[in-house]
């Protein structure tokens, strides 16, 4: 069953429009996004909130563990789609640190 409509949800921007923060709490469930970004070189920050990337990597370890003991084909696909998920979101990150931009509000 999902309850993620009996989580209450808030995402925060900035004073400039940026995405800054926010929070996901339910039951059995705690999140705190990553506040603003986090720099680059000397100015590089310690992440204060989670990323999208790691909730869907634990996501799939869950999973992966499900599988374990009663495997089947939609856990399968599941775990093919949060897979294929965090491969585009880490191109992502991959293309913006090679142009120079990772870490900053920069597009």
């Amino acid at each position: 069953m999902n309850d993620i409509k009996q989580c209450v949800m808030e995402n925060k921007l900035n004073v400039d429009g940026n995405p800054a923060g926010g929070s996901v709490m339910g039951v059995g469930i705690s999140i705190n996004w990553q506040d603003g970004p986090l720099g680059r070189g000397d100015d590089r920050k310690v992440p204060n909130g989670a990323f999208v990337e790691t909730v869907i990597s634990a996501v799939i370890q869950r999973i992966e563990h499900y599988q374990t003991k009663f495997p089947c084909r939609e856990n399968a696909i599941a775990l093919t789609h949060l897979e294929t998920a965090n491969l585009w979101l880490n191109k992502r990150t991959q293309d913006r640190e090679e142009r120079g931009v990772e870490g900053t509000h920069q597009k």
